[in-house]
């Protein structure tokens, strides 16, 4: 076996080094909870485009794998019910990201019938690259390390793209997270056969499964099945936040920079998350829809921290019950890790396709200090992996000055938080960004429409 380590840890410009907090779940296996109780919600939007239109109605029998939702553009992704059971209703519900979302809500009967399958499980081998594609897109398979983007989309850049390195990105930097740590512990078959069914669709690409150097199992774990695959590799990368990051990953392994404005295929490559290629070999070889996802339950408010194989549609607050419930009121609560997590109002919400962690942290760990008068450090511009200047994008967005922070490239923040934490004023320099992304694309819609009307 080569040894992982023998090179230099690759790494990226910039970046922080938050503490990671993931020594209480990281060594615990995942655990099935399969079976929830209460009703099943499934948001009509668990991707990055339109809705999907419901194609069920209330009283309505459905089936586990049963497709509920249907896309409406290019970028959306089928709904798949996980339950059997009838539909209660169709009507807009709390989405995790805060909205009200059209939805269907399903009362599990708990017998899991499945749909008879339309497609056979098969090898990839089997199939010609767009019966992969569709396959995929038939999954509903979406990134599932928050991004939501359709990979069957992903998987088809424009054919003048000549595409070099398919990635994995094995990192997941983000505090608190490990879910996809140990999906590559317990699951390093799928892992690879889907990193094995994505470079079948690119027959000169190189693969590549970028994991941080603390994970060192999930190294030795996946080496094991990629050594006698010529053209894939692991590649370790230094311990650092955001590593996870597309473009960051994509500098760290290639050396090469994604230009402002520019996406991962405009220099050769495609990078997908660990759980999406487990996902996308669940497609091929099962003829396994999306409908099932593992999520991190941590934080220290949590009285049994750990790791859950669930369905999508459960209840959050099913899942923090079933790692044991509160131990103290939370002060905060979070989908998703703390650098780039959303708040929550409440756990009366539904676990979707890209939630990786459910985090309530008490009022000690989530307390944080007064934003004060920014002193002209520079550590945010020293941090910022985009290598953008936060301070003056800050200044920007509270004179309300939108066309300066696009000219300052604000919009290619990737809003990680960075500069936020190592910021000695504690200004809100994360938030600021992320209102300016929020008008700027606002400005940029009303633009298309003007140009639209003329």
């Amino acid at each position: 076996m080569r040894n992982p380590f023998s090179s230099m840890l690759k790494t990226f410009k910039g970046g922080v080094y938050p503490p990671d907090e993931k020594k209480v779940t990281c060594d615990k296996p995942i655990q099935d909870f399969m079976d929830p109780v209460g009703d099943m919600v499934f948001p009509m939007q668990q991707h990055q485009g339109a809705p999907c239109t419901p194609i069920v109605k209330k009283g309505d029998h459905v089936l586990r794998d049963q497709i509920i939702g249907e896309p409406t553009d290019l970028l959306g992704a089928y709904v798949y019910t996980s339950v059997s059971g009838t539909v209660k209703d169709v009507k807009p519900m709390l989405h995790p990201n805060g909205t009200q979302v059209m939805s269907v809500i399903i009362e599990n009967d708990h017998r899991y019938e499945v749909k008879e399958k339309e497609i056979k499980p098969c090898s990839y081998k089997e199939l010609s690259r767009d019966e992969i594609l569709d396959r995929i897109r038939l999954a509903g398979i979406v990134g599932m390390g928050g991004t939501g983007f359709p990979t069957h989309i992903k998987l088809s850049p424009e054919a003048d793209k000549k595409i070099d390195y398919v990635l994995i990105n094995g990192s997941e930097c983000e505090s608190y997270l490990t879910s996809d740590y140990r999906v590559m512990l317990e699951d390093p078959w799928r892992v690879v056969n889907g990193l094995r069914i994505a470079m079948s669709l690119f027959p000169k690409a190189k693969g590549r499964i970028g994991i941080e150097a603390d994970k060192s199992k999930a190294i030795e774990t996946l080496q094991t099945y990629i050594q006698d695959e010529k053209d894939m590799e692991i590649v370790p990368l230094k311990t650092k936040y955001p590593q996870g990051g597309e473009k960051q990953l994509i500098y760290a392994i290639t050396g090469r920079e994604v230009p402002s404005g520019g996406l991962p295929d405009d220099v050769g490559c495609i990078v997908l998350n660990v759980d999406t290629t487990v996902a996308i070999s669940r497609a091929i070889t099962q003829a396994r829809p999306l409908q099932r996802r593992i999520v991190t339950v941590a934080g220290d408010c949590i009285k049994n921290p750990g790791n859950f194989r669930v369905r999508i549609g459960t209840s959050f607050q099913e899942v923090v019950e079933a790692a044991g419930g509160l131990i103290e009121e939370p002060a905060k609560m979070l989908c998703g890790g703390p650098m780039m997590g959303t708040a929550l109002s409440t756990l009366d919400i539904p676990i979707i396709k890209t939630t990786s962690c459910i985090l309530l942290l008490s009022e000690k760990e989530a307390w944080l200090p007064k934003e004060t008068a920014c002193i002209r450090c520079g550590k945010c511009v020293e941090a910022c992996p985009m290598h953008l200047q936060p301070y003056k994008l800050n200044q920007l967005v509270l004179r309300e000055d939108w066309d300066g922070f696009i000219k300052l490239n604000g919009t290619d923040c990737i809003e990680c938080g960075s500069c936020s934490y190592t910021c000695p004023a504690k200004r809100y320099l994360t938030q600021a960004c992320k209102l300016g992304r929020k008008m700027a694309e606002d400005l940029r819609s009303q633009a298309k429409q003007k140009e639209g009307e003329k």
